[in-house]
């Protein structure tokens, strides 16, 4: 199972071990949570505390020893609802301490898978109706093939036309996972990019594919302009 999800939503290592030794235990005493998490006595009675905080552990009473019981995982749903309905209580003032900065950088760097996933939400909120990307390859799908399609979903939402100009590689997993409002080209196989590159109106995203991927954002518009003229000429060079 991909814990990273679980990671993402603000759940420690602890946690989710925790939490998942008691799903599959059913119900268990900390000894054999203990012993199922492979973490530390101490680790456990404090995760077990956060978890039932949080509500997502409930526990009763036998004697001295407490017995304890996972919640149904579909109530991560009305917490995950819940926190975002606080988070959008700040949001408005975050948003204007943002735009009122006195300075605002024009190259932001980016590392990591959810550095990448963060770069490209921010690309997603540019101006602009185009989506253009080149040199895509395949290590690109080491950010999972539901974070792509959610993605493209999220950008078809906003009604913004893409054209995606991949490698040959992509190919076959572009006919299996076709994303709306996309217009598809491939370069030929043979040659492999580690770079790929994204234009949104006047942001430019480059990321590198490697191991832990590297990536930036320039925001300036005569660079977009022009790394677009470049994105253009590549395009109509290339076949469906």
């Amino acid at each position: 199972m991909d814990i990273e999800i679980l990671e993402d939503l603000g759940f420690t290592n602890a946690e989710i071990k925790v939490y998942i030794a008691l799903l599959e235990l059913g119900t268990a005493t900390a000894g054999p949570i203990i012993e199922h998490s492979k973490l530390q006595n101490s680790v456990v009675h404090m995760t077990l505390k956060k978890l039932i905080n949080k509500g997502f552990i409930s526990f009763i009473k036998n004697g001295k020893r407490n017995i304890y019981q996972a919640s149904n995982p579909r109530h991560m749903l009305d917490y995950i609802d819940q926190k975002k309905e606080q988070f959008e209580t700040i949001l408005p003032e975050l948003l204007l301490k943002r735009e009122t900065a006195k300075q605002q950088s024009e190259v932001i760097t980016f590392r990591g898978i959810r550095g990448i996933r963060e770069l490209l939400l921010e690309l997603l909120d540019a101006d602009g109706k185009e989506y253009h990307t080149f040199g895509s390859s395949i290590k690109s799908l080491m950010l999972g093939d539901a974070f792509w399609t959610s993605y493209h979903k999220k950008r078809a939402a906003k009604k913004i036309q893409a054209k995606l100009l991949f490698n040959e590689s992509l190919r076959e997993w572009c006919d299996v996972n076709a994303y709306p409002k996309t217009t598809y080209k491939f370069t030929k196989s043979g040659f492999e990019p580690l770079t790929e590159t994204i234009i949104r109106h006047d942001k430019v995203g480059i990321i590198i594919w490697v191991d832990n991927p590297i990536g930036i954002i320039i925001h300036n518009k005569i660079a977009a302009h022009s790394y677009d003229s470049f994105f253009k000429l590549l395009w109509n060079g290339s076949k469906e």
